[in-house]
């Protein structure tokens, strides 16, 4: 990875973005599909189709490409002062989630569906990082925007990820994954009459979403395999969590909590990743609180301290 090559290409994307922003009127997210769209096939403006041809010239790889777009997603997360439901998973979230998945599944065949993929960066740091597996993934999304980013990132990328605009609250016929992965976004789903058909459902205010895509997702799991979720770290103290705790007393076998550090959040909300199997309760959970993703010591400690107990 030639990071000189990632500025120069992220250079240029951005240039062709801002172009497309103020031609078509138009938001960053929405020019970034644009060009997307543009260099798959033929801009409209001279000068994007000309930043177009220096883009191919670079050669880019996937994990290139992956950067680039990171890049990007970031910069029109704070143009667009995006909700935080809509905030990428930042790629050294993804780099431990890649472990996790590599410690616990070592077959080189897996598929994963993820819940509310977003704008697919996790997707595609999943999808360029696992490198020795040969992976299905699908991707839940509901927002109309995201689909469309995420999907035009893909094509360009050239990576084999199907997202599908679904609620992912509401049954689905798909065949069992291996792996469920979500960020999962945090807040109140508002339709009363579909939450109370879930083991979470509250029968007094609004179901927590996070909760009810918890339960819906793990129908889609094959037996013995590991949700991972992304979640506030009082997940199992906070409201509603006694309906939660009773689902997964029923369903599911909580195998990991690895707290993150409070510096890669935002708005005080500290969040932790769960890892749950589908599975009966047989031991207690491994619980590990990482201070730290950029501190090698750190990390390296974690990750045998993981192997250790999650083997």
């Amino acid at each position: 990875m030639n990071m000189a090559t990632i500025e120069t290409a992220f250079g240029l994307v951005l240039t062709n973005v801002q172009l497309l922003e103020t031609h078509l009127v138009t938001h960053f997210y929405d020019a970034l599909i644009e060009q997307n769209v543009g260099y798959l096939g033929r801009a409209e403006l001279d000068a994007v189709r000309g930043n177009n041809e220096k883009l191919r010239a670079l050669s880019l790889t996937k994990s290139d490409w992956q950067k680039v777009y990171q890049f990007a997603l970031i910069k029109g997360a704070k143009d667009m002062q995006l909700q935080p439901n809509h905030q990428l998973t930042p790629d050294a979230i993804g780099y431990i989630i890649n472990f996790m998945i590599e410690t616990l599944h070592p077959k080189t065949a897996l598929s994963i569906l993820e819940l509310g993929s977003g704008t697919g960066n996790l997707a595609e740091t999943l999808l360029t990082g696992l490198l020795d597996k040969e992976i299905d993934y699908t991707g839940f999304e509901l927002d109309d925007l995201m689909i469309d980013l995420s999907a035009s990132i893909a094509d360009v990328m050239g990576t084999n990820a199907k997202f599908l605009q679904i609620d992912a609250v509401r049954p689905q016929v798909i065949e069992p994954v291996d792996f469920l992965i979500s960020d999962l976004p945090v807040g109140y789903y508002p339709d009363d009459a579909v939450a109370s058909r879930s083991k979470v459902a509250s029968a007094t205010e609004h179901t927590y979403a996070h909760h009810l895509l918890m339960a819906q997702g793990f129908k889609y799991l094959k037996d013995g395999g590991y949700a991972v979720f992304i979640a506030p770290s009082d997940l199992l103290s906070s409201a509603q969590s006694d309906l939660l705790k009773k689902w997964l007393l029923d369903y599911a076998r909580v195998a990991a909590v690895v707290t993150l550090p409070a510096d890669i959040v935002t708005e005080n909300n500290q969040k932790a990743i769960f890892i749950l199997q589908k599975a009966s309760q047989t031991k207690a959970p491994f619980v590990f609180p990482l201070t730290s993703l950029t501190n090698p010591e750190i990390v390296q400690n974690f990750m045998a301290q993981f192997r250790k107990n999650m083997l």
